[in-house]
């Protein structure tokens, strides 16, 4: 990376620790539970950086293109949080971990379209993805007719190109007010991704963007209620964490490179 931030040695290049290895073996859980540890101790050096107490920042493991083997060995390693990019991928990977996971909650962290707007509700705890009030109130409407409440984020749109998000704080404050109206889902907080690139300084500005308006989202619909900024990645887990962040999403530092279908 360029620009003025230390990068922590191995932070960019995450070892794969266990594509090659037989899913479900006892080395690939171990390869999955050390990679969990070495994560962790991650987590936990920014968090001392930044003056922040460990245990504030959680883990999820994105198992979007693994197994459910993949799944079962973060779960025996202490995850509890899983990260999923597409419904129908997901309906078939936890279904065959149906009971296997107490306390195990799945959040969809990519687009959701309307038409899959009553799967997902039937599958997610949490989706992170709110990028309209349209598809706020299709996912209220399919949770109250299922009896669900669902947990929500709104995704603040700070400079992914590839990514869609609110695209500023007038809109996005609109959205979380509709949703403070609608009791079939419950806001949480906001999730964003910042550009993918080698430049600290344009990283940080996506996550202080992302951070204000946090902040300013708790001050306005109270601290209590709004409390998860979901946002860090492999590559830039330490400067989202610095900057505030209480949830990373990992995927590739926990389960290698994965091959894209």
């Amino acid at each position: 990376m360029t620009g003025d931030d230390p990068v922590p040695a191995g932070a960019l290049a995450p070892r794969p620790p266990a594509p090659a290895l037989e899913p479900g073996s006892p080395e690939y859980v171990a390869a999955i539970a050390d990679a969990i540890a070495s994560v962790r101790k991650r987590i936990a050096a920014a968090c001392v950086r930044a003056g922040r107490p460990a245990d504030c920042v959680e883990l999820l493991a994105v198992t979007k293109f693994n197994p459910a083997a993949a799944v079962s060995a973060a779960y025996t390693a202490g995850i509890r949080s899983f990260g999923e990019n597409r419904v129908q991928e997901a309906e078939a990977k936890f279904a065959s971990l149906a009971g296997s996971m107490p306390g195990g909650r799945i959040h969809l962290l990519g687009h959701l379209q309307s038409n899959k707007a009553k799967k997902a509700v039937e599958l997610f705890d949490c989706v992170q993805s709110i990028d309209s009030v349209d598809i706020l109130e299709e996912i209220a409407r399919r949770a109250s007719a299922a009896g669900r409440v669902i947990d929500v984020l709104f995704e603040l749109h700070t400079g992914e190109e590839s990514k869609s998000g609110f695209a500023d704080e007038a809109t996005l404050f609109r959205a979380m007010e509709r949703a403070m109206a609608l009791g079939s889902v419950r806001p949480r907080g906001l999730m964003t991704m910042a550009p993918y690139c080698d430049d600290t300084l344009v990283i940080r500005s996506s996550f202080r963007t992302c951070a204000a308006a946090f902040a300013r989202a708790r001050a306005e619909f109270g601290s209590d209620a709004i409390d998860t900024l979901s946002m860090g990645m492999t590559n830039d887990l330490e400067l989202a964490i610095e900057e505030g962040s209480t949830m990373v999403r990992v995927g590739t530092a926990i389960f290698g490179q994965r091959v894209y279908q």
